[in-house]
């Protein structure tokens, strides 16, 4: 499943990205797939530290997405909330 996000730009930001970058959809694209690639990774490594750690686990799945998915994590807009109520 894939979920499509538009980014909105006004005349000044397109022609600051314009300046930078051959193709600003490029760009967008790459930035949002390298941080979503970085917060993987992140998940991922808590997941196997994790699993390494609980001695009923006896095997930790191949597939990194799968492990991600199956992750019960919290997500930043639910971690601010409980922040900030009393």
């Amino acid at each position: 499943m894939a979920t499509t996000y538009t980014v909105s730009l006004t005349d000044a930001q397109k022609k600051a990205m314009e300046y930078i970058t051959v193709s600003v959809q490029n760009w967008i694209d790459n930035a949002v797939d390298n941080r979503a690639r970085m917060s993987i990774d992140e998940i991922y490594n808590l997941e196997v530290a994790r699993m390494n750690a609980d001695s009923s686990i006896t095997t930790i799945p191949a597939d990194k997405n799968k492990v991600v998915l199956d992750a019960d994590i919290k997500s930043a807009a639910t971690r601010a909330a409980e922040e900030s109520s009393p």
